[in-house]
């Protein structure tokens, strides 16, 4: 078995403030003895607004969020997964001027990636790991879709110290068949014989939605697809309009919750004593994968 670290964190508008929290949560998971440490969805901002969130989008290579966890992981000789911001590359000649004649109370005319990386322990960040999430979270006076373009694929599982990762991001936890695709795939499947062990969820869900549905869905995805389930999660209060319902979880292939990190600690979103800059650790048992998959095989007909 190998060690797994979650990170939990509460993302501001901040990204120096944002990288220190998560740079505090690498040190942390690499003395606990983590091969992987998993952070939140948006780890590198969550911002007052969708204009704001534009703003403060930078292309991955030259983000210092980026390069200062890439610094972290390699420093502390640990792999990181984490959700961040990036800038499609049709967008990126025009960023800078599109930011100068728009006004505060007008849409975004772009948009920008929501995305999952994978920094490997020596600081690089695997291209072939990098996932764009497929599905945006409209609900509410909350609109991902005005600033986020959808990603176009899913991404073959991929190798990690913990076990094969097959990376979606929050949303995605609402629609089963990107988990099933990744962890048991068809024969036609170019990743067949490489089938995810672990799904990732890294989140920023709402008070209302967490409470209602966080658990359920979570077990649901482990259950189905006979694999861990690690969802990283964002707690408290961002800013003025946002908070996010915490409790990051670890479930394993039989639905069991082998780990689950606190949460908010009031309706208006606080976040309970704790809950910011958590972290818990879980073995990563792959044998019990196989014989979850081996004792129940799922032989899909349709």
């Amino acid at each position: 078995m190998t060690i797994a670290a979650v990170g939990q964190i509460c993302s501001t508008g901040s990204i120096t403030a944002n990288l220190n929290q998560c740079v505090r949560l690498v040190a942390k998971a690499a003395v606990g003895g983590a091969k992987v440490l998993f952070l939140p969805e948006a780890s590198d901002y969550i911002a007052l607004n969708a204009q704001a969130s534009l703003d403060l989008a930078v292309p991955q290579a030259s983000s210092p969020f980026v390069q200062g966890l890439r610094a972290a992981a390699k420093a502390h000789s640990i792999a990181v997964h984490v959700g961040i911001h990036d800038i499609p590359s049709t967008t990126r000649d025009h960023h800078h001027h599109q930011q100068q004649q728009q006004q505060d109370a007008s849409p975004p005319a772009r948009k920008i990636l929501n995305r999952a990386l994978y920094i490997d322990a020596d600081g690089t960040v695997q291209d072939a790991a990098t996932y764009d999430k497929l599905h945006v979270f409209d609900y509410g006076a909350l609109r991902e879709s005005a600033t986020v373009q959808p990603g176009t694929r899913l991404v073959p599982p991929f190798d990690s110290p913990v076990g094969r990762i097959g990376s979606l991001i929050c949303f995605d936890l609402r629609f089963p068949e990107t988990a099933i695709a990744l962890a048991q795939p068809g024969l036609s499947s170019p990743w067949a014989s490489r089938a995810a062990q672990i799904i990732t969820y890294p989140s920023a869900f709402t008070l209302r939605t967490g409470e209602a549905h966080w658990e359920t869905l979570l077990r649901a995805r482990a259950i189905e697809t006979q694999s861990y389930v690690v969802a990283a999660a964002q707690v408290g209060r961002h800013n003025e309009k946002r908070a996010s319902y915490g409790r990051s979880m670890v479930v394993d292939p039989w639905g069991r919750v082998l780990l689950c990190l606190r949460g908010v600690a009031d309706a208006e979103g606080n976040a309970e004593d704790g809950a910011v800059e958590e972290i818990g650790f879980v073995d990563i048992d792959l044998d019990e994968v196989e014989r979850v998959r081996r004792e129940m095989p799922l032989q899909r007909r349709t």
